[in-house]
């Protein structure tokens, strides 16, 4: 055991040395995870911005009710009323045709009285019906024209019926109110749903834990030069001919890369918490169970590497590839479920999509301890198939 730690020991401080080691492990996925995230808008560059639809208004109502419509389209979170009392109807109509506005709603003279009479009144909308936008504006000016009528309807019944102490504005105003907080509401938890909050509510929950995997890999480059390096100089057949066993050569090796990779994570983890604002500490045992299996999954694959290059070039060469295909194919740049079923069921032979499932089910997804569960067995199980192809290529490189 002692062997195994003094082998560990000397692998740390040659890594120590490296400036390559920190750049890859630290250095990197700072920058890109702030270059990713500036490009997905995750430092909030589009929160000034209003990204719902623009919508021409034109009232030709001066009537209390009409104002009370106005009020409701103007508390929208899918339309934005643009509003010019300049503009006529045929301007409104120019404006919509040349695309400066989604659609134009203008409200007839009489609106207001005709709804106290129950008359049948309808609100002039110009769009261009073929565009997609055009169902979500009308279902949302049929929302509050409805809203708005079934608010005098409900009023004029309470005042027909002489109700003692309930006047016909106040009435009114109380059912106009009851919209917003509905006695019965329906709490949406499809995957579907959940993805969209994600998507929109912080797009570092995806480039964080992305770039920290990706650049894990890439910094095993210089670890497996170490593993190289003591081949090369003949360090590994002459430590091979002590009482040193072939195993413990094998666990020091990767006690120094786990060591490594799980300090990587560590930071990078406190750094996303406190810096990024990533959610990673909501659950602070799931998040250190998916580091720690994504810590030995990524070491036994330095280890396999150091093994199976026979110079520093091709531990460079077999450092980078997988670093780009498992980081591709695991959806560390482009969430997997952007793409089809295929890709995804493809992207997951990667460990870096595991890797990629358990951080984002706690940050990202809100979801509980045993969402990790299963990704970090993943992991785990591809740490011992890389461990054991490294100490069979070792056993086999030796019998040569």
């Amino acid at each position: 055991m002692i062997r195994i730690f003094d082998i560990a020991l000397k692998d740390l401080l040659q890594l120590s040395r490296d400036f390559k080691t920190f750049m890859f492990l630290l250095i990197m996925p700072i920058l890109f995870t702030f270059l990713f995230g500036f490009a997905f808008g995750g430092f909030g560059g589009n929160d000034d911005s209003d990204s719902r639809l623009p919508v021409g208004y034109l009232s030709q109502d001066d009537h209390w009710i009409t104002t009370e419509l106005h009020d409701l389209l103007a508390e929208s979170d899918v339309i934005r009323l643009e509003e010019n009392p300049f503009l006529t109807s045929f301007d409104l109509e120019e404006l919509v045709a040349n695309g400066d506005l989604a659609a134009a709603i203008i409200v007839p003279e009489g609106y207001g009285r005709a709804v106290l009479k129950n008359k049948t009144v309808r609100l002039a909308v110009i769009a261009d019906a073929g565009t997609q936008s055009w169902t979500t504006i009308e279902a949302e000016v049929l929302t509050a024209a409805s809203r708005i009528d079934g608010a005098a309807r409900t009023a004029t019944i309470m005042e027909q019926m002489e109700l003692e102490g309930v006047p016909f504005d106040y009435a009114f105003e109380q059912t106009l109110s009851a919209w917003d907080e509905p006695p019965i509401s329906i709490n949406e938890t499809s995957s579907l749903a959940i993805k969209q909050t994600s998507d929109e509510g912080n797009a570092l929950a995806h480039t964080s834990p992305g770039m920290m995997l990706q650049f894990a890999i890439a910094g095993l480059l210089t670890a497996a030069q170490v593993i190289v390096t003591e081949r090369t100089s003949r360090t590994l057949q002459r430590l091979l001919t002590t009482a040193t066993r072939r195993i413990h050569v094998l666990l020091g090796h990767f006690l120094a890369i786990f060591l490594l990779i799980f300090t990587q994570f560590t930071i990078l983890i406190i750094f996303g918490q406190y810096v990024l604002k990533v959610d990673y500490l909501r659950l602070p045992g799931a998040t250190m169970l998916v580091a720690f299996s994504a810590a030995l999954c990524i070491s036994a694959l330095g280890l396999l590497i150091g093994i199976l290059a026979k110079t520093e070039e091709q531990a460079i060469t077999f450092s980078l590839i997988p670093m780009f295909v498992f980081a591709g194919l695991g959806g560390a740049w482009v969430p997997l479920e952007f793409t089809g079923k295929t890709f995804q069921a493809i992207g997951h032979l990667s460990p870096v999509a595991w890797g990629m499932d358990g951080f984002e089910n706690i940050c990202a997804r809100g979801l509980g301890f045993e969402s990790v569960l299963i990704p970090s067995a993943a992991l785990a199980g591809y740490a011992v198939l890389f461990f054991l192809l490294a100490m069979w290529r070792l056993s086999a490189s030796e019998e040569k």
